[in-house]
C-alpha cells in the first residue's frame, strides 16, 4: 500500500506573481509522490468571505490556511493542503484555497476568471463561498460561470457554426456547493419552513421573459442548472460576533456560536460522505500524478493564451501516462526476463517461452496503467520495444551460448592438442588413437550441461577447424604403417630363415645325437657280442681243451697201453698232435682278430 501522505500545513499550488499565474515545484513534487486516488475539495468566493476557516476544518486543523483579517485579501493564487481521505481509506483529500475574488487592488478580474475556472477544472467538489443571502448581487458575484464557455473547451476542433452541448461540460464538471455565511433569514417560503437546498432551488428558479432584463436575471441562474447537475447548499450563522472575528482561528468551539458548529460539522460531513474521487471523462480516477498533469496542462494553456481544453488534456495525460505506462511494463519485463533467465537456455524455445511469459505479464501492467490509448499507438510502441527486447535476448543467448561452448570446448580439447604437439599421434595406428579419444571428449562434451543453442555449431566449427591436423595424424599413420608392414615383412623373412637355420641346425644336432646314439648302440652291441662270443670261445676253447686233453689223455693212456712200447713213434705222433694243435691255435687266434 502506498504511503499517506500528510503534510504539515498547506503549500503554494499556483502563484499569481504580477497577473501571471505560475505553478510551484514543490507542490508538484508533492503531487507527483501521491499515487492514490484523489478527492479534490476547492473553494471560491469573494476575498474576506472566510473560505479559509472551512478548509481548515475539513483538514481537520484549527489553523493552516491563512485566514487574514483585514480588508485586503490574504490568499493569492491558489493554496493546496494534502491530507488522508477520514472517510475513505486508500484515498487523499486535496483541498484548494483560492485567492479571493473581486479584490479592488488587482484593478481587473482576468486573474479571478482563471482562478475560478481552474478551481472548477481541477476540483471534483466545487464550494462557492459567499456572505449573506442568494439575492442578485450574488449572482451577479458569479458572473465567473456565465464565462466558463469563452474560458474551457470540451473538444479541441469543433465543427463550424456549432456551440458546444453543456453536456459536454456537465461530464466533467465537479458536484456546487453554495456556502452562505453569515446568514441571518429564516429558511421559508410562501410561509413554509424550508431547508437549505431547498432555498437553492429557489433562488435558482427562472424568470418568464424575453427582455434583456430576464436575460441578465436567467443567464447565471442557467449556467448554474446546466454545468451543476449535483447541488447543495449551506447556510451557516456568524460564528461570533464581529470584533472576535479577527481571532476566528484561535477560538475553541465552546466559544462560537453552537449553530454555527453544528453547521460546520454538517458541512465537513457531507464534504467528507458525498464529494466524489476526481474523475475525467471516460471514469478515468485521477490520482497525484495525474492532477499534477492536469495543473501544468491547465497553466500552459493559459499561459500561451490558449484555452484549457478538455480532450486536449485528456490526450495529454493520456500520453504521459502511458508513457509512463509503457516504461513501467518495460521495467517489469527486464525484471522478470532478469529473475528467470539464465543464459544460456538449453534451447531457443525455453527462451520463448520465458519472454512470452514476461510479455504477457508486461502486457497486463500497461494496461493496468494506461488509458485512452487512441488506436493502441503506446501498446503497439510497447510491442515493438518487447520484440526489441525478444532479439537482443536471443542475441545475447546466443552469445553467452558461444562464450560457454568456446570455454568448455578449449578446457576439454586442450590436453589432446598437447598431445599432438608432443607427437603421441605420429605412430602407426596413431590415427584410431587419435580418433577414439576425439570420440571421447566429444562424450564429455555431449555431456556438459547449460551449453544452449549454439552446443552443435560451435563443436562442429571446432571439428572443422581441426580437420587439417586430423587428416595429418592420419597421413603419418598411413606412411609408417606402410613402412612398419615392410619391416614386418622382412623381419618375418628374416625370422623365417632364422627359424629355418635353427631348425636344421636341430635337426643335424638331432641326426648327429641320433648317430651318436647309433654308434654307442652298436658299440654297445658290438661290444655285447665280442664279450659273448669271447665268452663262448673261451667255454669252446676250454671244452675243446677239455675234450682234447681227454682225447689226448684217453690216446694218450691208449696209445702208452698199446704202445708202451713204441714211445718213440708215440713221441713223434704227440709232437704231431701238438703242431696240430698248435696250427689250430693260430687260426683261432687270427680268426679272433679278424672279428
Amino acid at each position: 500500500m502506498a504511503p499517506e501522505i500528510d503534510l504539515p500545513g498547506p503549500v503554494s499550488l499556483i502563484d499569481n506573481t504580477k497577473g501571471q499565474l505560475v505553478v510551484n515545484p514543490e507542490a508538484l513534487k508533492i503531487l507527483s509522490a501521491i499515487t492514490q486516488p484523489v478527492v479534490v475539495v476547492a473553494i471560491v468566493g469573494l476575498y474576506r468571505t472566510g473560505k479559509s476557516y472551512l478548509m481548515n476544518k475539513l483538514a481537520g486543523k484549527k489553523n493552516g490556511f491563512s485566514l487574514g483579517s483585514t480588508v485586503q485579501s490574504h490568499t493569492k493564487g491558489i493554496w493546496m493542503w494534502c491530507v488522508p481521505h477520514p472517510k475513505k481509506p486508500g484515498h487523499v483529500l486535496v483541498l484548494l484555497d483560492t485567492e479571493g475574488l473581486g479584490d479592488v487592488e488587482k484593478g481587473d478580474n482576468q486573474n479571478d476568471s482563471w482562478i475560478f475556472a481552474l478551481a472548477i477544472l481541477l476540483s471534483s467538489t466545487f464550494v462557492y463561498n459567499s456572505i449573506g443571502t442568494i439575492n442578485q448581487q450574488a449572482m451577479d458575484q458569479l458572473h465567473y460561470v456565465t464565462e466558463l464557455t469563452h474560458r474551457i473547451r470540451s473538444k479541441s476542433s469543433p465543427d463550424e457554426n456549432e456551440n458546444e452541448d453543456s453536456a459536454d461540460f456537465v461530464s466533467f464538471f465537479p458536484d456546487f456547493v453554495w456556502t452562505l455565511r453569515d446568514f441571518s433569514l429564516d429558511l421559508e417560503a410562501d410561509g413554509q419552513p424550508i431547508t437549505a437546498d431547498e432555498y437553492l432551488t429557489y433562488s435558482l428558479k427562472l424568470k418568464q421573459g424575453t427582455s434583456e432584463k430576464d436575460k441578465t436575471f436567467n443567464l447565471p441562474r442557467l449556467c448554474i442548472r446546466k454545468y451543476f447537475p449535483k447541488k447543495k447548499c449551506f447556510v451557516f450563522d456568524r460564528p461570533v460576533h464581529r470584533k472576535k472575528l479577527a481571532q476566528l482561528e484561535k477560538l475553541h468551539d465552546e466559544e462560537l456560536d453552537p449553530e454555527f458548529v453544528q453547521q460546520v460539522a454538517d458541512f465537513c460531513s457531507y464534504i467528507f460522505s458525498n464529494s466524489k474521487t476526481k474523475t475525467l471523462s471516460g471514469g478515468i480516477k485521477v490520482n497525484g500524478p495525474r492532477l499534477e498533469s492536469l495543473v501544468l496542462t491547465y497553466i500552459d494553456a493559459i499561459s500561451s493564451g490558449d484555452l484549457p481544453c478538455m480532450e486536449n488534456t485528456i490526450l495529454a495525460l493520456a500520453q504521459i501516462e502511458n508513457s509512463v505506462a509503457v516504461q513501467k511494463a518495460i521495467a517489469h519485463y527486464d525484471q522478470q526476463m532478469g529473475q528467470k533467465v539464465q543464459l544460456p537456455t538449453e534451447t531457443l524455445q525455453e527462451l520463448l517461452d520465458l519472454h512470452r511469459d514476461s510479455e504477457r505479464e508486461a502486457t497486463e501492467v500497461f494496461m493496468k496503467n494506461s488509458f485512452k490509448d487512441v488506436d493502441h499507438l503506446f501498446q503497439k510502441k510497447l510491442a515493438v520495444q518487447l520484440v526489441k527486447k525478444r532479439d537482443d535476448f536471443c542475441k545475447q543467448n546466443q552469445e553467452a551460448s558461444s562464450d560457454r561452448c568456446s570455454a568448455l570446448l578449449q578446457d576439454i580439447f586442450s590436453p589432446l592438442e598437447e598431445e599432438v604437439k608432443m607427437g603421441i599421434y605420429s605412430k602407426p595406428g596413431g590415427y584410431c588413437l587419435f580418433i577414439q579419444k576425439l570420440q571421447d571428449l566429444k562424450k564429455k562434451y555431449h555431456e556438459e550441461p547449460r551449453k544452449g543453442i549454439q552446443a552443435e555449431e560451435i563443436l562442429q566449427t571446432y571439428l572443422k577447424s581441426k580437420e587439417s591436423v586430423t587428416d595429418a595424424i592420419l597421413q603419418t599413420d598411413k606412411i609408417l604403417t606402410k613402412k612398419e608392414k615392410e619391416i614386418e615383412v622382412e623381419h618375418a623373412k628374416a625370422e623365417s630363415a632364422q627359424a629355418s637355420a635353427k631348425m636344421v641346425e636341430e635337426m643335424q644336432i638331432k641326426y648327429q645325437q641320433m648317430m651318436e646314439e647309433k654308434e654307442k648302440s652298436y658299440q654297445e652291441h658290438v661290444k655285447q657280442l665280442t664279450e659273448k662270443i669271447e665268452r663262448e670261445r673261451a667255454q669252446l676253447l676250454e671244452e675243446q681243451e677239455r675234450t682234447l686233453t681227454s682225447k689226448l689223455q684217453e690216446q694218450a693212456r691208449l696209445l702208452k697201453e698199446r704202445c708202451q712200447g713204441e714211445s718213440t713213434q708215440l713221441q713223434n705222433e704227440i709232437q704231431k698232435l701238438q703242431k696240430t694243435l698248435g696250427k689250430k691255435n693260430k687260426r683261432y687266434m687270427s680268426r679272433k682278430l679278424k672279428i
